[in-house]
């Protein structure tokens, strides 16, 4: 039987949130310096490294472990798994969190960051970050539809402004209805449109590196790059859930939903099996699998990245470990590790850069990422807080 969903309801001002305010404090300070002095005030980026910390992590991871919103309504609402929609609503709320500081990083990084309202004017139909720019704005669209029946739930009927403003509560309830009726009738629609739109720029970052052949590693230029971005996004989405599901009850002292993330986790290993057949018959066809163990940092690399993936497929195929909470936990982060690691590797570690230059983050950099994940997760605990995501909990 389906329990409703409520908000927390708990107290927001805690020590926990006076270190997101912390971290995102300290990001503003660089990011000041980042647009009002230029990159070089605050980045170790160079002509041989115009990709950092910025694209790899905050842009790159960030799109990827942003896929448990896809995976986990096409899981649910399209394949029609409907033990798990206590799982969908978190979800979409994390991705539509995840996508919009992905947005707000490629502000960060583009160098003329005032013109990114150009993918929407001037269209370059060849160019792959076109294609990027044009579905990351219309999932990040759609996963705010997505998220609307939230906000209805929450107001329709209780609409109570304050002072003067009390005049407009008939009209703002009676939107709100209109609204609930457009995402009743549409909703599926939205829903198909998000999973379709995922595909397109999941894959898409992968092809991205596919004009550079001379300079990415041969264990990473490969044609099923975008093939390979796919099924790595597919596979991280599940532990994306696990990994949030897992510390949202430790954090906000829930119980633990071991029971329901353990059965979810089944489909973990399903989905690594096809990445990691598609990866390692890839290496091997192309006879570039031996590069693997020259002992060079892009070797030693990939087979920490293949560990990642590797250990967790063979572990989350036991139920004993689906169903143990720790184990589970671990799993699910060794997977999300290996994805990050991957983007890294193709991003930063893979790329062969011209003779006499180097790069590694700076305190800016780092400071301006960290803020990103502090506001994402401020962004995730008022939502949970006030409005219905997380189910309520059964009391006996």
């Amino acid at each position: 039987m389906s329990i409703k969903a409520l908000p927390l309801r708990q107290k927001f001002f805690t020590p926990n949130v006076a270190i997101l305010l912390f971290f995102m404090g300290s990001g503003a300070l660089f990011a000041y310096f980042r647009f009002f002095h230029g990159f070089g005030s605050v980045t170790n980026l160079n002509p041989a490294y115009p990709f950092g910390l910025w694209i790899a992590f905050d842009v790159a991871c960030g799109v990827a472990l942003a896929a448990g919103g896809f995976t986990t309504a096409a899981i649910v609402e399209i394949f029609g798994r409907e033990k798990y929609h206590a799982l969908v609503r978190p979800a979409i709320l994390t991705a539509f969190i995840g996508y919009f500081l992905v947005g707000l990083a490629v502000f960060f990084d583009l160098g003329k960051y005032y013109n990114i309202w150009h993918a929407l004017i001037y269209w370059n139909g060849t160019s792959v970050l076109f294609e990027v720019a044009w579905c990351v704005m219309l999932y990040l669209t759609v996963l705010g539809i997505e998220n609307l029946p939230n906000v209805v739930e929450q107001f329709k009927g209780n609409v109570n402004l304050p002072g003067s403003l009390a005049l407009f509560n008939r009209p703002a309830d009676w939107m709100l209805g209109k609204v609930d009726w457009f995402c009743r009738k549409t909703l599926a629609f939205f829903v198909i449109a998000g999973v379709v739109l995922s595909f397109g720029h999941q894959s898409s970052l992968g092809t991205m590196m596919l004009i550079a052949p001379y300079k990415l590693h041969d264990l990473w230029y490969t044609p099923l790059s975008p093939l390979l971005f796919l099924t790595s996004a597919v596979s991280v989405g599940p532990c994306m859930v696990i990994f949030e599901g897992t510390l949202a009850s430790k954090f906000f002292g829930r119980k633990p939903e071991t029971e329901l993330l353990g059965s979810f986790a089944k489909y973990i290993p399903l989905f690594l099996g096809v990445y990691l057949l598609l990866r390692l018959g890839d290496l091997a066809y192309r006879g570039v699998l031996a590069q693997a163990f020259d002992g060079s940092v892009a070797g030693n690399a990939f087979l920490i990245e293949l560990a990642l993936f590797v250990v967790p497929y063979f572990l989350l195929k036991r139920q004993s470990v689906r169903m143990h909470g720790s184990k589970l936990f671990l799993c699910a982060l060794s997977v999300i590790c290996g994805v990050v690691l991957n983007r890294f590797n193709v991003f930063l570690i893979g790329v062969d850069m011209a003779p006499g230059f180097n790069y590694f983050p700076s305190v800016g950099e780092f400071a301006v990422t960290f803020a990103f994940i502090a506001f994402g997760v401020l962004l995730y605990k008022i939502a949970v807080n006030y409005l219905p995501i997380l189910e309520a909990e059964e009391h006996h």
